[in-house]
């Protein structure tokens, strides 16, 4: 046998126990997609209006403590709308003072400004309200795909969509109400101290200091499950945040037998500033509040230097461990609201997976015999090129951890069509050799070399639009896009090598002189 092919020989060889091996269990396997094992399908919507709101608060709290730094007393500060703060001073005297501190305040414009009242009014430019929004939705997509990935689903879609949409879908998960909770939940965690001058009695009657706000405790009766709220007058300063947490974990609770916690961890920054709270509130009770909620509420008894804490509140282990993922992952930057939702059960994924097999195989069964019908033993050598095509082509996908969608069938098929094209275009060029008189050899030589130039061009064409598909479609789309482009792949690779090499053997290494072909 010449030496180019053994060469040849070699490399299908590799390539086919290479499909096997990837392909055999207990290695990898093929991901399937949302529409053909189940999932939850999600559209959520980002309410950036609230991430800006937040923003504009915290200048506002800038703003005042750098007056007070300054001496400059206050009238009135407040934040009307998304993106303004109004502003009084105590005395107009000081108005001069306050325009050298406001302006360091560069993303704020002033408008409707009344010296003589001291009065004025900071509007977040447009550019700046912009970004923030663009970066709401951006933080709420990182954030949502590491809940999701600590969550264990394999091979998300987590996309944007529009201004402010994301995609979600979730192959393979059958809770949708828990994925949902843990998906949604903002997990704005806040330590917050208690104003114990107000009874919650008072203050559910209104009256209320402005610099409190009314929480509640949620308890649930497990016997009954019963809702219970209490109450809880908190004053409205964040003394420190979740930003901080460097650790969440799930710990049974040593008091409530049955329940769970969840033990947190801060940073080295966060573990200072811990410190310094408890250290300066002894004798009084830090809330500990998510997403508005409190949990709990202890006693500060003394100063807590090691920067760690206990998150209570009655809850089971699968409640704790969701807690901890979202703690873990971070806070969402501004809160989402399910816009769409639809969920597919295994059982119509299951029927699609059938339906989708038996269009491959009759499509596949119907290539398979005419080709034999009408290039004979051509044909044989095509149709076992074919197989030869989807084995790499599953087995690709099972190495680089792609997911089958229901689309993903239907770019199967078109593969098939497509490189049963790719052999009748060698076919047909080898028969016009032997019209015009060239032996079998210099025919399927000419025939190969003179297809490939075309083969090459149709493909890569394709290719291209695959990878464009891939690129800027979503969902069932870029799941087309995957088995089009590896398919087309493997269709090159087995007319090039595979396809050759067999006529190569059947036709050019006989020693006796080939009188015909069966084509």
């Amino acid at each position: 046998m010449p030496r180019r092919l053994w060469l040849r020989s070699t490399i299908v060889v590799v390539a086919f126990l290479g499909a096997v091996w990837y392909l055999y269990p207990p290695n990898k396997t093929i991901n399937l997609g949302l529409d053909l094992q189940g999932g939850i399908h999600l559209v959520l919507g980002v309410q950036t209006g609230k991430y800006v709101a937040s923003q504009t608060d915290r200048a506002a709290e800038d703003l005042k403590a750098q007056l007070e730094r300054k001496g400059i007393g206050l009238k009135r500060i407040a934040r009307e709308g998304d993106s303004t703060i109004a502003l009084e001073l105590a005395s107009p005297k000081s108005w001069n003072d306050f325009l050298t501190v406001s302006s360091e305040f560069q993303r704020y414009d002033r408008r409707d400004a009344d010296a003589s009242a001291g009065r004025v009014t900071l509007v977040m430019s447009d550019k700046e309200a912009a970004r923030l929004r663009d970066d709401a939705v951006r933080q709420a997509v990182e954030t949502i795909r590491n809940r999701v990935d600590q969550f264990g689903v394999a091979e998300p879609t987590i996309t944007r969509q529009g201004v402010d949409r994301i995609l979600i879908q979730l192959p393979g998960v059958q809770d949708p109400a828990r994925a949902k909770a843990l998906i949604g939940k903002t997990a704005l965690l806040e330590f917050k101290l208690l104003d114990e001058r107000t009874s919650p009695e008072e203050a559910l009657k209104g009256h209320l200091p402005e610099t409190d706000e009314v929480l509640y405790q949620r308890h649930v009766d497990k016997a009954t499950k019963a809702e219970r709220k209490v109450p809880y007058v908190v004053q409205k300063r964040t003394l420190l945040t979740g930003a901080e947490l460097t650790r969440a974990e799930v710990q049974a609770d040593p008091n409530s037998p049955g329940n769970w916690q969840v033990a947190i961890e801060f940073t080295a920054t966060g573990t200072r500033l811990f410190g310094e709270v408890t250290e300066q509130n002894v004798g009084k009770h830090l809330a500990i509040i998510l997403d508005g909620n409190v949990y709990s509420a202890p006693r500060i008894n003394e100063r807590i230097p090691g920067g760690r804490a206990v998150i209570t509140g009655q809850f089971t282990v699968d409640e704790a461990r969701d807690l901890a993922i979202v703690l873990r992952a971070g806070a969402l930057p501004a809160p989402v609201s399910i816009l769409e939702e639809r969920t597919v059960g295994p059982s119509l994924g299951a029927d699609s997976i059938r339906q989708g097999l038996i269009a491959i195989t009759a499509s596949a069964a119907v290539v398979f015999l005419f080709m034999l019908f009408y290039y004979r033993l051509s044909g044989l050598i095509a149709d076992v090129a074919l197989g030869l095509n989807l084995l790499i082509l599953f087995a690709a996908m099972a190495a680089f951890g792609a997911t089958l969608t229901l689309p993903g069938l239907a770019g199967i098929a078109l593969t098939i069509g497509m490189a049963v094209d790719t052999n009748i275009l060698i076919f047909e060029r080898i028969r016009e050799e032997l019209r015009v008189g060239k032996t079998p050899r210099s025919a399927i030589e000419a025939g190969f070399t003179r297809a490939l130039r075309t083969i090459i061009d149709t493909h890569l064409t394709v290719m291209v639009t695959a990878a464009i598909l891939y690129n800027f479609g979503t969902g069932s789309v870029k799941g087309f896009a995957v088995t089009l482009f590896v398919g087309l792949s493997a269709s090159l690779f087995t007319a090039y090598f595979f396809t050759r090499l067999l006529f190569d053997l059947v036709y050019v290494t006989r020693r006796r002189k080939v009188e015909a072909i069966s084509i």
